[in-house]
């Protein structure tokens, strides 16, 4: 039973569904805790959790707050006036969002990883999961993807060790903690909450600032104004990227025509291993030069590094393999944001194929308008380029910018863009013109893996 709850209480999730809820309340389940909570819709998600006791309610009411619910956990998506929420306050029951459940239990744990950045928390939180199960050290694990090695998001360890995901977004992050803190990179995103890239810069210092003197933050060296993050912290600061002058590198780089890497891990300029990635680009050396600096602080020894790696082949929607069809090779990718865009596209480059074929679909109205001339720019790679409607998310289509308006801007660059829009359409539009020895791309976080399923299926 964890110290947070007595065997009383019962806890409640207001959007219990989505991939970090579900999994700590699976985890509070799992110790004995009374668990329930509803969501819009039924999904695999909530089957799941159904099966292994949890009363899910399809649907917000004031009814589901029931006389014996003492705590309530909510996400972000959850605003002021949902009915739940209102009926929580209104019992002056304790409720307290996502992120602050996540660091309560985080705390619990003395070897915590927490990872964040712009781009890459997924891959990055998989890679250091999959050296710790390499290494024997049996951590529980909440990451925002399937990792296939435990046939899930969420694994529920019986150790010290702690891996998730930091998000930035609503300063979540600035919940945790941890020992061990990552900052992968800095970039604009998520603007309709941070308002601009100085405000960014400002929450990634303060999460840095949460960690303890004791631990460490591992931060890549190519962010710009690296100083800004680093000032003013007490816990020890180690850096990683491609660049000679990082504490930890990567050199000798062999990049093989199925995609994968080789490269040799050197920490101030010593040879540490070779290691042997399965998933393409140099983004993802940089993510598991993190991982590495992350599992050495842990003093988890190079030979776990070397098995835990050789093992990782990817989470679901980051850069995976879904099949072939015809000849035709079809990847997904969960990237929306233009640096995510530039660097998918950049590693199908070193994967043999002939056209590169891109279905993007936007997420989200405004990242889409702030983001727009970055957008417009971030195709260079990708020879044929279709833009799908936009996902709207959480948000509504105010009319000022549009998926059109995004194909229009990228074919000013010289690139053979088109605004299809709706799945079938594109689909009959692949059908027609992909040839053997293609790859197709379906890349965005919403829906647009199910172009790349349809096109393999019928």
């Amino acid at each position: 039973m964890t110290t947070m709850f007595k065997d009383s209480d019962h806890i409640y999730f207001i959007g219990i569904g989505g991939i970090s809820m579900s999994g700590l309340a699976e985890i509070l389940a799992k110790r004995g805790c009374k668990v329930s909570g509803t969501d819009i819709r039924e999904t695999p998600v909530t089957n799941h959790l159904q099966s292994i006791g949890i009363h899910i309610n399809i649907g917000h009411h004031t009814k589901n707050i029931t006389d014996d619910v003492t705590h309530v956990v909510f996400t972000a998506a959850i605003h002021d006036g949902n009915p739940e929420l209102e009926a929580a306050k209104e019992k002056n029951l304790i409720i307290m969002d996502r992120a602050q459940l996540l660091g309560q239990i985080m705390g619990e744990h003395s070897n915590s990883v927490a990872v964040s950045g712009t781009h890459g928390k997924t891959t990055t939180t998989s890679m250091v999961s999959e050296i710790l199960l390499a290494a024997e050290k049996d951590p529980t694990i909440t990451v925002g993807g399937v990792l296939p090695t435990i046939g899930s998001n969420l694994k529920i360890g019986n150790s010290s060790y702690f891996v998730a995901e930091a998000c930035e977004y609503f300063n979540s992050f600035l919940r945790l903690s941890p020992l061990v803190g990552v900052i992968l990179n800095i970039e604009s995103d998520h603007l309709d909450f941070f308002g601009s890239l100085e405000n960014i810069y400002h929450s990634f210092h303060d999460f840095a600032k949460r960690i303890p003197k004791n631990g460490v933050l591992v931060i890549n060296k190519t962010i710009p104004n690296l100083a800004a993050i680093t000032k003013d912290l007490v816990c020890r600061v180690e850096t990683f990227s491609m660049e000679e002058d990082s504490d930890w590198t990567a050199k000798n780089v062999i990049h093989h025509e199925d995609g994968k890497n080789t490269f040799d891990v050197f920490y101030h300029h010593e040879k540490k291993a070779i290691v042997h990635l399965n998933v393409p680009g140099d983004h993802n050396i940089s993510n598991a030069l993190a991982a590495i600096a992350s599992a050495s602080f842990l003093e988890i020894p190079p030979e776990d590094w070397i098995k835990g790696l050789a093992h990782f082949t990817g989470t679901n929607r980051r850069f995976q393999r879904k099949g072939e069809k015809n000849g035709v090779l079809v990847i997904d990718d969960y990237a929306h944001h233009p640096t995510e865009i530039r660097a998918t596209l950049a590693a199908a480059k070193k994967v043999k194929h002939n056209t590169t074929w891109c279905v993007f679909q936007p997420h989200t109205y405004s990242r889409t308008k702030f983001l727009f001339e970055d957008f417009g720019d971030a195709f260079f790679d990708a020879d044929e380029i279709i833009i799908a409607d936009i996902y709207a998310a959480r948000e509504t289509d105010d009319g000022t910018v549009s998926a059109a308006q995004l194909a229009k801007r990228i074919a000013k660059t010289g690139k053979s863009a088109h605004y299809v829009g709706n799945f079938d359409e594109i689909l009959t539009f692949l059908q027609k013109h992909c040839q053997k020895g293609d790859l197709l791309l379906t890349v965005g976080a919403g829906d647009v893996y199910k172009i790349g399923e349809s096109f393999l299926s019928e």
